[in-house]
């Protein structure tokens, strides 16, 4: 792609670097932000800058928060015998978005992947176990992507908690397998939720 200016070759070049933005979005992109008021180019700017800057990830469950517990983990409303483990941050909103989830999360940061070089010390697996082993928890969700990562990840979880005396399920699989939670639409991810299975059936 030719560009006429170096400084909207950077922009675009910069733009395209995001998950699933190609060259010419991101040129459609940059030559909006051109056209736009400086302030409102500011405001952009500044407001990526603040993420960066002040993002924080809750101390209990580490979610992405602005604070240093998050407002789910800080609610009086929710569940506390329930923890539900999810992937990431997008998985924790797809989730809430049902509004069939009343209980507490537990973000993990990613799957175990052995061919991404991806093992279990390289997510917050070890605070989950210590969450289980100190709070008062009688149910585990593992609320995980249906991908050989994912099953990978359900399965050592398991061997990890299944003697510390709580009952352990995963959501019920109307996800087919291969299939992202952030992508599942939200009656039927509600509906996983609510039809969860003890995890013991599935490896029966």
């Amino acid at each position: 792609m030719n560009f006429s200016s170096k400084l909207l070759e950077n922009a675009v070049n910069e733009f395209s670097r995001l998950p699933g933005i190609g060259q010419k979005s991101a040129l459609r992109l940059v030559l909006h932000l051109v056209n736009q008021p400086e302030q409102d180019v500011a405001r952009f700017s500044n407001a990526l800058t603040d993420l960066k800057n002040q993002i924080r990830y809750c101390k209990e469950c580490h979610n992405i928060s602005d604070q240093e517990q998050c407002e789910i983990c800080t609610s009086l409303k929710r569940d506390r015998s329930l923890i539900c483990v999810v992937e990431d941050t997008r998985d924790v909103m797809a989730i809430e978005n049902t509004n069939q989830y009343q209980g507490l999360y537990h973000v993990l940061g990613g799957l175990i992947s052995p061919m991404d070089g991806v093992g279990p010390s390289d997510l917050s697996v070890d605070a989950l176990i210590s969450r289980v082993q100190k709070e008062e928890v009688s149910e585990v969700i593992l609320a995980l992507s249906a991908t050989m990562e994912g099953d990978t990840t359900i399965f050592y979880l398991h061997k990890k908690i299944k003697d510390m005396g709580v009952k352990i399920t995963t959501i019920a699989r109307g996800i087919s397998f291969g299939g992202e939670l952030e992508y599942v639409d939200e009656v039927t991810l509600g509906r996983s939720i609510v039809t969860r299975v003890p995890y013991e059936r599935n490896i029966a």
